[in-house]
């Protein structure tokens, strides 16, 4: 069942891409032409992303367990370190030359583009490299995030 779940999770996810533009390079590179020709739809798209998103954790919280998992799975880090950085501002270089980050990318290489499929290929040999490398990188290693089991809170039903 998680299984399934997961597939139609990401199947709307990626009709969201499709349907809000993301996909679409040129459509991104408007959005991040802050002083130039300025496309600002994508902020709406990430405005309702954040609602959706704020909306969902909410009633996540709230639940007791989740639908299908023995128990919720919460982030127990919150800090921010220079692998973090580093990492965002990799991503950010690369979603401004190309146009598509990750999400996108996987749902556009459905069309078997070239670009496309270069830039998956190259997203995974980072992902790999980092994977087999990235420890090595950084002079003070940070510990390891693990998930936390948590209870939810209390809701005002709850009184």
């Amino acid at each position: 069942m998680q299984v399934l779940a997961s597939f139609i999770c990401g199947l709307i996810f990626g009709a969201g891409l499709l349907i809000s533009g993301m996909t679409d390079p040129q459509k991104v590179l408007g959005f991040l032409d802050l002083f130039g020709a300025w496309d600002a739809t994508l902020a709406f798209v990430m405005a309702g992303a954040v609602a959706v998103a704020a909306s969902g954790f909410a009633i996540a919280r709230r639940r007791a367990a989740p639908a299908f998992s023995a128990h919720f799975l919460w982030p127990d880090r919150n800090d921010i370190d220079a692998p973090l950085v580093a990492g965002a501002v990799l991503f950010g270089i690369g979603w401004g030359l190309a146009g598509i980050c990750p999400g996108p990318a996987l749902v556009n290489l459905a069309g078997l583009s070239l670009p496309i499929v270069v830039f998956v290929v190259a997203m995974l040999a980072g992902m790999i490299g980092q994977n087999l490398f990235g420890d090595n990188l950084w002079r003070r290693r940070t510990p390891a995030s693990h998930a936390i089991e948590t209870t939810p809170l209390p809701s005002r039903a709850d009184g």
